[in-house]
């Protein structure tokens, strides 16, 4: 193999290793309403409506956040009677700046959704067999 090919393999095994290390667990796609609470960028506190996009055991992405969060900083999660405290690792404004959408990972593991976030999607084929999702035909 010459360098450029030995090179190439190199990264290749380096982002692949990166992908699967991005990710541990899987996520679920769910819009739940939330109460977000906790300090923003300038040290006022807050408690606002937001809401998820994706759940897993051990994080969160939310939008619709109004308030500019420092990553880093702790913010307390309320979905229902479960209060659970996330860290901000990432946040991303969208439009105009004015909203946001923001990571959030638990320092434990805690499965506050109520949803089986390992569970697979059923096939469109057992969805139209149960008669859970009409058919159109062309």
């Amino acid at each position: 193999m010459n360098s450029s090919n030995k090179t190439l393999a190199a990264l290749a095994a380096h982002a692949e290793s990166s992908v699967g290390n991005q990710r541990r667990l899987q996520r679920a796609k769910a819009v739940l309403p939330v109460r977000i609470s906790g300090n923003d960028i300038s040290g006022k506190s807050y408690s606002e409506l937001v809401h998820t996009l994706d759940v897993s055991r051990s994080g969160v992405r939310l939008g619709a956040v109004r308030r500019q969060l420092e990553v880093g900083s702790l913010v307390v999660l309320q979905y229902r009677q479960h209060k659970s405290e996330f860290r901000v690792v990432w946040t991303k404004p969208l439009g105009s700046g004015a909203e946001q959408q923001v990571g959030l990972e638990a320092d434990a593991q805690k499965d506050m959704w109520g949803l089986d976030v390992n569970a697979t999607p059923r096939s469109q084929a057992a969805e139209s067999a149960s008669g859970s999702r009409a058919v159109v035909g062309a």
